[in-house]
């Protein structure tokens, strides 16, 4: 396990290592998980050992979850129905605010993920040196959910608000 790779020192040791065979865990700070490949790329690490050596990228945030002791409903207006790609009105949720959530209207936190698995074809696209928006498309193609996707369900599920969503996923769609 590699604490956090920070530089290109210790994206080399990492690469190296997972290219020898070891599993390789580690935290690397970018808006999503596309943007690690190119995180990687930038540290001056050769995409061909990029594409060969990384199987897999989680990236991770957390959302505040509604407050239940003061959660109530309302009917999204036309700006957040476009915002959540609804064709009819459903009912979503808010905290009011109570003691219980000290006003704030929520309470508690979960994760929202997004899972791109390396593939044959997000290999080819790394050794042609593709931009992240290039990987990501393939990527939601193959199947990866997004952090605004993941995020867009909870809202829908009634678990967070549309402000976190914006909040929270602001820079990576």
């Amino acid at each position: 396990m590699i604490g956090e790779i920070r530089d290109a020192e210790t994206a080399q040791i990492a690469i190296r290592a997972a290219i020898t065979g070891h599993l390789v865990l580690s935290t690397i700070h970018t808006n999503d998980a596309a943007s690690s490949i190119a995180r990687l790329v930038d540290m001056d690490i050769e995409p061909y050992l990029v594409s060969s050596s990384v199987v897999g990228v989680t990236a991770q945030r957390l959302v505040r979850k509604i407050c239940t002791r003061c959660k109530t409903a309302y009917r999204p207006d036309h700006v957040e129905m476009m915002m959540l790609k609804l064709r009819e009105p459903q009912t979503l949720y808010k905290g009011a605010g109570c003691p219980a959530c000290n006003y704030t209207g929520y309470s508690k936190r979960t994760a929202i993920h997004e899972v791109l698995v390396v593939t044959r074809e997000i290999r080819e696209l790394i050794d042609r040196r593709a931009t992240v928006d290039q990987i990501r498309q393939i990527a939601i193609r193959l199947g990866t959910t997004t952090l605004r996707d993941n995020c867009t369900k909870l809202v829908l599920d009634g678990v967070t608000t549309t402000e976190e969503l914006v909040k929270v996923t602001y820079s990576v769609d």
